[in-house]
């Protein structure tokens, strides 16, 4: 089971943009393309909610907050209760999913975010999650580093990040050199 996979579902929904059926049905790639025809606007509602309740996750975590941002997780695997199933696409392509195919869609894709998310929590610890340090950004990732050093959510934020330091360094040492 690819219990990192699932862990990155949750931070896809952190990340995603949630304005409208066009941006949920955008979260649904890979091997859950197959769920993005069923989600409806009345779904908008429950992965709003529950995008919220993960980001306060990531914000427990970064923080050092673990007891808060384990009971969150609790709360939300209740809510988002797993249901472990054998699946395949042919007899040699056996694999496990944490959610029945008879719950809903938001049911499935948000268990196996919060799943996800717990079981990385309980292997690397909440230290490893992340808020982009670009103030411009705001998304979440998970820190893979060896040593836990990422600051952010990507090498685009970082660039933009780093140019932007280096060109206010510029300028405040030009207005303090005398002309």
């Amino acid at each position: 089971m690819n219990f990192d996979a699932y862990a990155r579902t949750a931070v896809d929904l952190v990340n995603a943009g949630l304005d409208d059926l066009a941006g949920l049905r955008a979260l649904f790639v890979g091997e859950q393309a197959y769920m993005r025809d069923q989600v409806g606007e009345k779904d908008l509602a429950v992965f709003r909610r529950a995008q919220r309740r993960l980001r306060e996750v990531f914000e427990f975590g970064t923080s050092g907050r673990d007891t808060e941002a384990v009971r969150e997780l609790n709360a939300l695997l209740e809510v988002y209760p797993v249901q472990p199933r054998i699946s395949g696409h042919d007899a040699s392509d056996w694999h496990m999913h944490v959610t029945s195919r008879g719950s809903s869609v938001s049911a499935e894709f948000l268990a196996g975010a919060t799943w996800g998310l717990a079981v990385w929590l309980c292997e690397y610890g909440s230290a490893r999650f992340g808020i982009c340090a670009d103030e411009r950004c705001g998304n979440v990732y998970l820190d893979t580093s060896s040593n836990n050093c990422r600051r952010f959510c990507s090498e685009r934020c970082a660039t933009r990040s780093h140019v932007a330091a280096h060109r206010a360094r510029k300028r405040a040492a030009t207005t303090l050199t005398p002309a």
